[in-house]
């Protein structure tokens, strides 16, 4: 398969997900869905999971960081070294 194209979805009954559990879960950790049904009719579907990127809060540190008065200020002995 190319890599583009999208992984079919296995439907599978309950009891055959019963039967099949452990090879259910490490498939759908590799990226296949599976959709779980009881008497023909979809109840769960079976995914891996993708964890939710934090949410980034601009200026959350606003006050919490300081810098000296004399941070641009050249130490003592550095222009003859390297001037």
């Amino acid at each position: 398969m190319a890599a583009d194209m999208p992984i079919p979805t296995m439907v599978r009954s309950i009891a055959e997900a019963k039967a099949h559990f452990s090879a259910i879960v490490d498939a759908a950790s590799g990226g296949r869905e599976f959709v779980i049904c009881r008497a023909g009719r979809p109840l769960v579907t079976i995914t891996q999971y993708v964890r939710p990127k934090p949410v980034r809060r601009p200026g959350s540190l606003k006050g919490k960081i300081s810098m000296s008065d004399d941070f641009d200020a050249l130490p003592d002995g550095f222009e003859e070294a390297f001037g």
